[in-house]
């Protein structure tokens, strides 16, 4: 049986990875999110984080992106357990 469960991108600990689900947020905002590439169905990759925990370097698409973590809440990600 396979169980998916649902947690947001700023959560995911440094290391792991997980594929984007779905994205929040409104109007400029959001589209601001997908067009750094942040769509769903796209594996996203935590890299580093800065020491205070804000921002969050990830690895997509072949490229890095730092992210604010208040962005990051904004991004559902799904995996298998």
């Amino acid at each position: 049986m396979r169980v998916i469960h649902i947690m947001t991108l700023d959560k995911l600990p440094t290391g792991q990875s997980g594929v984007i689900a779905a994205v929040g947020g409104e109007g400029a905002l959001r589209c601001r999110l997908l067009d750094m590439g942040l769509i769903p169905g796209t594996m996203v990759t935590v890299r580093k984080t800065a020491p205070m925990g804000d921002p969050i370097e990830l690895w997509l698409r072949g490229y890095a992106l730092t992210l604010r973590k208040a962005d990051a809440e904004r991004i559902e990600l799904e995996g298998s357990v």
